[in-house]
């Protein structure tokens, strides 16, 4: 599999001999698409090649490699929900008081994760818990699915983000409505005024946090995938720069130069979903603090 993934990794290197071969021919293609009003033109950012994309290589005809081809996000994503599926039924299957490595792994993140929840909640955040814990524990694990080689980071696109942050965004506004009523969410929407000056300022506050409540899935999506679709860049330029030093040897080969951002990868994957995770919890906050002013 190393073999085949360094084969393919090689597809997207240039010996300095084909470099400036691909360099006139830039040139040519970009007095073309003036000459031609710039129609038709695409933009590849650099990454990895994953297993799907090296099976699509080698058996572009093949019905079932073309349909998860056509789905590679969802498949990447259903290969986390089953691994974390296995993984929960490993640590629940064999539970005991003296807990083992997988159910000692498990209590420890649950556990973290609900204190910081009921930290930032209170007592209330306990309906929270599966919601926001689920959360943080697929972000990370599809985050991390990246740095495999052969893999893929459904988050390093903006699909599979943007699905993520209309979930909360969903979630957060229902949440509101129910605990609040119809009225409740409106009156928090308006700015909960209690003034003569508030209910003047109205006209003003209600647009205004509509939109901030509309900014705030576009927020959680666009940082989560432009922070892991950069990491994914800067590790395949640096792979492809490693291999272009030693394309003199003509073998898919190179310098790991991309090694230690590979550490910086982590951080970053772990940071990310810490992060969408936390600006979950205090839209809960918002919601159950106005809900606690209502009562």
């Amino acid at each position: 599999m190393n073999g085949l993934w360094l084969k393919s990794l090689s597809l997207i290197t240039t010996t300095e001999h084909e470099t400036h071969q691909a360099a006139d021919t830039l040139v040519a293609a970009a007095g073309h698409v003036a000459e031609h009003g710039g129609e038709h033109v695409a933009e590849h950012a650099p990454e990895f090649p994953n297993i799907v994309e090296i099976l699509h290589h080698y058996f572009p005809d093949s019905v079932f490699v073309q349909l998860i081809s056509d789905y590679m996000i969802v498949f990447f994503s259903l290969i986390v929900g089953l691994f974390l599926s296995l993984l929960a039924y490993a640590g629940y299957r064999k539970r005991s008081m003296i807990p083992g490595p997988a159910q000692n792994l498990m209590e420890w993140v649950v556990e973290s994760l609900s204190d910081m929840v009921i930290t930032l909640l209170g007592e209330q955040g306990r309906k929270y818990i599966p919601f926001i814990g689920s959360l943080f524990i697929y972000i990370f694990s599809m985050n991390m699915l990246g740095l495999i080689p052969g893999m893929f980071s459904s988050t390093a696109k903006l699909n599979t983000t943007l699905a993520l942050a209309l979930c909360v965004f969903l979630y957060v506004q229902w949440s509101g409505i129910r605990n609040l009523g119809i009225l409740g969410y409106f009156y928090h929407l308006a700015g909960s005024p209690k003034s003569t000056v508030e209910w003047c300022l109205v006209p003003l506050n209600l647009p205004l946090h509509v939109i901030g409540e509309l900014s705030k899935p576009v927020s959680l999506s666009l940082r989560l995938f432009g922070n892991i679709s950069g990491e994914d860049m800067l590790l395949a330029i640096f792979a492809g720069l490693g291999v272009t030093i030693l394309s003199f040897t003509h073998l898919p080969i190179g310098l790991p130069l991309q090694l230690p951002f590979i550490f910086l990868a982590i951080l970053t994957s772990f940071v990310q979903a810490l992060v969408f995770t936390l600006l979950t919890t205090i839209y809960f906050s918002l919601m159950t603090h106005h809900e606690e002013e209502h009562s």
